[in-house]
């Protein structure tokens, strides 16, 4: 059957008007009426019925609209009892009438709703001139466009082509289509012309490829910026990119420079204009996806410690298949390399021929040698990143072949091994940016008093644990500890060992005060699981200095992965992942080290690294001294998702819904879904909004998760993860990837993000302002009591400008959030946004400015001329509110900072000495970081 007509034209929103619409009209006292909306013929008026007014009264002329709102931004919205049932996107108000009244209106979608909103504008717009800018809208820069693509294809100038030259055209001017529903539509409209033949002429053409390549999402987008007109000009195009997608320092040269590479019609670039065409092509483009550009290079401080980095690592990479039976191959070290893995594991055996070889011992799994690892690690080592590497040395051969291993290490790694002894004088491992292009072997190594050429030293076994697990031997022994065996260790490869000396843990007491800087625990992940859960604040001091490295339970004979968000919340740097395992675990590693670079390295929030802050990994509330935000996503549409494989129960039929997951400390963990699009994996329209507060955004991850509906049981589709930190705001598409990790053609989501913060902070120049907070007591930041008396003195003085600070702040957002209420606009918005949603109001009926801007002071004033609308005289007021607050902000806030500052340098007496008395080994170190040290 034929499927339901897109709108891709201003024309089509007016006739769909015209016929008219079931909506719901909201009034105060949580009233709603159902009535039916339709514009006039003449379209002059709007009219709704039942009513018990007199016909004549029942509407409201189109010359008396000031504004369409969309959303729940008006008062009766606001103030309605079931306003929460009611969705943002299909809510929209009709402002009308010299007293600014309004007309609030609830569509049964989002499409509906977008329909009427860009109609009434249009006519707002155009007036008694709407007909003639529809008529001449219908030989528009689109349609030349499309007309000319047939005439390529036509080339005997016989006016029809071939259906399959028609098909392939359009497929190729739209690659994501598939070819059988570009057939189905032509033959859909030959049907309904009762049209016998194949030929396919111009006016055909024309019309499937509207039908077809026109998404409504992006028109309606595309309107909201364009003036209604059917294209974007260079200002058009300057203002979306600026106030929706936060781009900062655009002029019209950029925007020029983004018509001239997306627009695909000659007419538009030489006339700087953007179809709906060239709109879509950059929306999908590398340009527009949600992962934000500066993240693709390396982008943080790598001269920090290693301790204070994740790092991505590999656990038994050798393997391909299951850690017990599977298959070992070079193959595993190759795939690890290529993936940005900093971190390898070599399981080393004595092998035929005097040659070690690498497997997982006591299991059936294969065997490679040694050398040809070493040969394949020394090739890929630092392809996809010039960062340290760290082979992890499980080391289970004779001491003969140790000196084989050595002898190959040597010989084919060369000057990349790191083997300079560690500074007994310093505090902190070495930088990643010192260790470029080195490897660091992490193994055991003798004690500095052994003289010999070998020595006896505890064997890391981690396969001969599973093995007992297996044969459930010692399922009484603490998870971490299996009889301990011991083995000769020769000298040569002691020395090869220097940052990363294997150490057997004990508990955080001893280590705090007997372990050594350069010294490596290996936690098993039942054990490290009891400390993160039991000592969570002691596991992220622990880790503040020393490298941890998790791996799985050998109870994962299916090399099954472990959450790595359990360990990272503790601050675990080296948590091993089994690479071969595709799933949600490997999904959030790779989605987790693509940010910086995918160089295997990210820095860890500084709360995880500074010595005076203190943070418990499970936390359920929100985090001292880091500010929560607020995470909005809109799932608007779907586009090209392929059948799940292996599911032939539905044929080629899919019924997509979208997961939005938060991965993060147990205070951010949520989940929120879609509603299912029922038979419609091409181009399912979902306009959905959620909301998610994220209290430690340094860890957060967001992942889209795409199902199939299905009675059986659902199934995956496609997903995307990425740090909550490299999320770009606004509208953005998200590539999804097969369960595999690889990127599936022409899939997507098209969404819209913005980030609001809670209490400040965050990242301004792309981020939304703050938003006001509900009406709770405010809360203050407090100063630890320290239990000495000079001190507390000292900093008592520090409350009173904390206070005003957060006064200051809080008056602020407050200020800000009603300004853009009375714009009629969300929390969401920003200033550009409001200050483009009330310019219109500002203009009187002869074009006159009701309101100026004044730009000459050093703060922005409005002054009112003559006599104005109550509503814009609130407006103005509330806008000077905020400026006042800006201005008491911006000039407090150096005051109330050296006011800090000075309570510092009483802390500390003034003398510098105290940094170096407590040996921090970072020369960063701020006063009030010392002085607390010194105080404790």
């Amino acid at each position: 059957m034929p499927t339901e007509k897109k709108i891709s034209s201003a024309s089509d929103c007016i006739n769909s008007m015209v016929e008219g619409s079931e909506l719901k009209k909201v009034r105060s006292n949580s009233r709603i009426y159902h009535r039916y909306f339709l514009l006039d013929a003449d379209m002059q008026s709007l009219r709704w019925e039942p009513s018990k007014k007199d016909s004549e009264k029942a509407k409201i002329d189109i010359k008396s609209i000031k504004e369409v709102r969309t959303g729940k931004n008006t008062d009766i919205f606001r103030s309605n009892g079931i306003s929460d049932q009611i969705s943002e996107d299909c809510a929209f108000s009709v402002i009308y009438g010299e007293n600014y009244e309004s007309l609030d209106l609830v569509a049964n979608s989002a499409d509906v709703a977008n329909i009427w909103v860009t109609g009434l504008r249009y006519l707002i717009s155009y007036g008694k001139h709407t007909l003639d800018m529809l008529e001449s809208s219908q030989d528009n820069m689109r349609t030349s466009w499309v007309s000319q693509m047939f005439s390529e294809i036509d080339l005997d100038n016989l006016g029809h082509v071939t259906l399959c030259n028609a098909v392939q055209c359009i497929r190729t001017l739209n690659p994501g289509l598939k070819m059988s529903k570009i057939e189905l539509k032509f033959k859909e409209l030959h049907k309904s012309k009762d049209k016998a033949g194949t030929e396919v002429i111009k006016e055909e053409f024309i019309e499937v490829f509207h039908e077809l390549c026109t998404r409504p999402e992006i028109y309606f987008l595309l309107v909201q910026f364009s003036s209604n007109k059917e294209f974007l000009d260079t200002k058009d195009l300057m203002m979306f990119l600026e106030a929706e997608q936060g781009l900062a320092h655009i002029n019209e040269e950029i925007s020029l420079e983004i018509i001239h590479k997306y627009e695909p019609s000659k007419e538009g670039q030489g006339q700087g204009w953007l179809s709906i065409d060239g709109f879509t092509n950059y929306l999908m483009s590398p340009d527009c996806y949600i992962f934000d550009p500066e993240q693709k290079k390396v982008c943080q401080d790598m001269k920090q410690p290693l301790s204070h980095y994740f790092i991505n690592s590999s656990h038994n990479t050798y393997l391909i298949e299951d850690q017990f039976r599977g298959p070992s191959d070079i193959t595993g070290y190759i795939r690890a390399l290529k993936m940005g893995c900093r971190s390898v594991e070599l399981d080393v055996w004595d092998g035929p021929d005097n040659e070690p070889v690498i497997y997982t011992g006591h299991t059936m799994t294969s065997q490679i040698v040694f050398r040809s690892v070493i040969d394949i690690i020394n090739k890929y080592a630092f392809s996809a990143s010039e960062y340290p590497l760290i082979l992890c040395l499980e080391n289970h051969c004779s001491v003969k072949q140790q000196k084989v291993m050595v002898q190959h290490m040597r010989k084919i790694l060369g000057d990349q091994l790191y083997t300079t002894s560690p500074n007994v004088e310093d505090s902190y491992l070495p930088s990643p940016d010192v260790l470029k292009r080195k490897i660091l072997i992490k193994a055991k190594k003798l004690s500095s008093n052994c003289s010999g050429v070998e020595g006896d030293v505890t064997d890391e076994d981690e396969g001969a644990e599973m093995s007992q697990r297996m044969g459930k031997e010692s399922l009484e022994q603490p998870p971490n500890h299996v009889p301990g065996r011991r083995f000769q260790l020769c000298k040569e490869l002691s020395e090869l060992v220097s940052i990363c000396k294997s150490v057997q843990f004990k508990d955080f007491q001893v280590s705090f005060q007997a372990q050594k800087y350069w010294e490596v625990c290996s936690f098993n992940e039942v054990l490290a699981s009891k400390y993160a859960n039991e000592n969570p604040g002691d596991f992220v001091n622990y880790n503040k200095r020393f490298l941890a490295r998790v791996f799985p339970s050998p109870m994962r004979i299916d090399s099954s992965n472990m959450n790595p968000q359990d360990f990272w919340k503790c601050g675990c740097q080296i948590v091993a992942m089994n690479f071969q395992t595709p799933g949600l675990m490997m999904d959030l590693n790779i989605g987790w080290f693509r940010q910086n670079g995918n160089c295997g390295y990210v820095l860890r929030p500084a709360i995880m690294r500074e010595e005076v802050s203190f943070f418990s990994a499970n936390t359920k509330d929100s985090v001292p001294g880091v500010s929560p935000q607020l995470l909005h996503i809109k799932i608007i549409s779907g586009q090209n998702f392929p059948k799940p494989k292996g599911s032939g129960a539905k044929g080629d039929v899919v019924d997509p819904y979208v997961y939005v997951e938060i991965h993060g400390i147990p205070a951010d963990c949520a989940e929120q879904k879609t509603k299912t699009v029922h038979q419609n994996g091409d181009t399912p329209i979902f306009d959905e909004s959620f909301e998610f507060q994220i209290n430690l955004p340094e860890l957060a991850m967001v992942r889209f998760v795409v199902l199939d509906d299905d009675y059986i049981g659902d199934e995956f589709i496609g997903q995307y993860t990425i740090p909550f930190e490299c999320l770009q705001t606004g509208y953005r598409h998200v590539p999804l990837q097969s369960l595999t990790g690889e990127v599936l053609a022409h899939a997507s989501l098209f969404v819209h993000v913005a980030i609001t913060n809670r209490r400040g902070g965050g990242k301004p120049h792309k981020r939304g302002l703050s938003v006001r907070k509900g009406k709770k007591s405010r809360e203050y930041a407090s100063l630890r009591t320290l239990w000495i008396k000079t001190i507390d003195e000292v900093f008592k003085t520090a409350q009173p400008p904390i206070r005003d600070a957060t006064d200051l702040r809080e008056n602020m957002q407050n200020a800000v959030a009603s300004f853009k209420e009375l714009c009629g606009l969300s929390s969401v918005a920003n200033l550009m946004q409001c200050m483009l949603a009330v310019a219109p109001r500002f203009l009187g009926p002869d074009n006159a400015p009701l309101v100026v801007l004044n730009l000459s002071e050093q703060y922005p004033t409005m002054e009112l001329q003559g006599i104005v609308p109550e509503v814009l005289k609130k407006i103005v007021t509330t806008y000077d509110t905020m400026i006042q607050s800006l201005k008491a902000l911006i000039e407090n806030a150096d005051a109330v900072y050296e006011k800090i500052v000075h309570c510092q340098k009483a802390g500390t007496g003034g003398s510098p000495e105290v940094r170096e008395e407590r040996d921090l080994g970072q020369p960063e170190a701020n006063p009030l970081r010392c002085c607390l040290l010194w105080a404790e």
